[in-house]
């Protein structure tokens, strides 16, 4: 599969998020034109778990070889038609170690690094471009340690890869958000209520914090944050009462908590990243929204219209950003490797394309800073300046 000067394995990992067919796109035309073959590996490392080394074997799930025609169209949708995967390789519980490996591999948890090697070497890939978060990505950096020639693509609708101030899916789901949460306003209106509005975002808060700085909610909480539901009550009944249409918007964190609890959990499931699922904070808040109200509101109950927003802004076509920033970031990834360096993450810093170590994303979280950018006491959007911030103003950490 090999071609006259390489072949580049690509990969995305983790949720989907509008971004990621184009920046296939992207390294597949580039690296074609370079001289280079790309095989894309089907649902992230499981493919390259999965795989069978015999040249004889039918691999067509793991991977599959990319050109021109086979991506050209491929840029302008959402999704990723390599599909994905939440697979951590070195932690590979026994249920779901592939037929083949099972004497192999027969402990609880496994780890099959030494098997995602030997597939690398198996297709001949030089070079590997992994797509996603930092779960896939922190994978992506053992693999650097291991040898392996990696240049990352950050990618998550929650913006929380540190060494960059974006990653893919983040543009689409902000413009999602305030589009969904200003459609949703008649409705609030109509009814006079509290509008409570849940979004992803575990760990980091700016899928809660641009919309409202962008006047898509009057409050948001936060996960980095613990929120007092009295004062959140209290201030969304003020907004409310200065409200000629008598309504009120508050965007939630899936992440966020109340002080002194803990975040909220759909399930008890844990994912291969120790992650259980989140969800359900926006229908407890909603809950205590409506039995508080009277106390700040002459006795009088105020009714909630809830929406877990969920999906609906991570699918679908990319916007003008998820559509613009994946062809850069692809042919960032090729100038990386036309110049012959690895174990690096493509990335903005302050509005200019750069790229950064990638042992950046195992040093830390990147999370909003809420000193800067976030006012607890009135639980909405704190800033003082524009003036030499980043293009998205309060996503960057360096």
């Amino acid at each position: 599969m090999s071609s006259k000067k390489g072949t580049i394995g690509i990969l995305t990992g983790g949720g989907d998020v509008p971004g990621l067919n184009p920046a296939i796109r992207a390294v597949t035309i580039r690296a074609n034109k370079e001289g280079y073959s790309v095989i894309g590996i089907r649902r992230g490392w499981e493919g390259l778990v999965s795989m069978v080394r015999d040249k004889h074997a039918d691999n067509g799930d793991c991977y599959v070889k990319l050109n021109r025609d086979t991506v050209n169209k491929i840029g302008r949708t959402g999704g990723t038609f390599l599909h994905t995967s939440r697979t951590r390789p070195s932690h590979v519980p026994k249920c779901n170690v592939p037929e083949h490996l099972t004497e192999k591999y027969n402990r609880e948890m496994n780890d099959l690094t030494p098997e995602v090697l030997e597939n690398l070497d198996f297709l001949d890939i030089n070079y590997l471009i992994p797509i996603g978060g930092d779960d896939t990505l922190s994978y992506a950096a053992h693999l650097a340690g291991k040898g392996v020639n990696v240049i990352c693509i950050p990618k998550t609708m929650d913006n929380d890869v540190p060494g960059t101030d974006y990653c893919l899916g983040f543009s689409t789901a902000v413009t999602r958000t305030i589009q969904m949460t200003h459609t949703l306003r008649t409705t609030a209106g109509s009814h006079e209520r509290f509008l409570v509005i849940e979004v992803f975002g575990r760990y980091a808060g700016f899928t809660a914090l641009l919309p409202t700085l962008a006047g898509a909610a009057n409050r948001c909480v936060i996960p980095e944050s613990p929120f007092d539901i009295h004062l959140l009550t209290e201030l969304l009944i003020k907004d409310r009462s200065s409200n000629p249409s008598r309504y009120s918007v508050v965007i939630v964190s899936e992440g966020a908590t109340f002080s002194g609890g803990d975040m909220v959990f759909s399930s008890d499931e844990i994912d291969s990243y120790g992650h259980k699922k989140l969800g359900g904070i926006g229908d407890i808040i909603s809950q205590k929204l409506k039995e508080l109200s009277p106390t700040y509101n002459n006795n009088r109950p105020i009714n909630v219209v809830n929406q877990r927003l969920g999906y609906l802004v991570r699918c679908g076509d990319p916007d003008a950003l998820d559509s613009i920033v994946p062809i850069a970031f692809g042919n960032l990834a090729l100038d990386l490797v036309l110049r012959g360096r690895s174990g690096r993450l493509v990335s903005i810093r302050k509005g200019m394309y750069d790229d950064v170590p990638l042992d950046l994303i195992t040093s830390h979280k990147k999370v909003v800073d809420v000193e800067k950018y976030y006012n607890p006491k009135r639980l909405r959007p704190n800033y003082k300046s524009f003036e030499s911030k980043p293009l998205l103003i309060m996503t960057s950490d360096l």
